[in-house]
């Protein structure tokens, strides 16, 4: 994250209003609902969970066990289950 300077940005009477809260430190004012993005959006890590988890869907499908799945993948045998079992896509 990069930081901006309040002074480069805000005017000098908001400046003034926020220094009476807190001085000298780091405040993050986060997005308004609505605007932020879901995890893993930008990475791509939430594309390249939905690919693996169909994977594994289809591979629970054609017959491999919850166990071996969860050795394939490095995951929990429950995690396997929440996935093969998982009503959406």
């Amino acid at each position: 994250m990069k930081y901006i300077s309040a002074e480069n940005i805000l005017p000098k009477e908001l400046i003034e209003t926020i220094q009476k809260y807190c001085q000298g430190q780091y405040v993050y004012i986060p997005k308004e609902d609505g605007i932020r993005s879901k995890w893993g959006t930008k990475s791509g890590a939430r594309k390249e969970l939905e690919i693996r988890n169909k994977e594994i869907k289809f591979k629970f499908q054609c017959g491999q066990s919850k166990e071996s799945l969860a050795e394939d993948y490095c995951l929990s045998v429950s995690s396997i289950k929440k996935i093969v079992y998982e009503t959406s896509t």
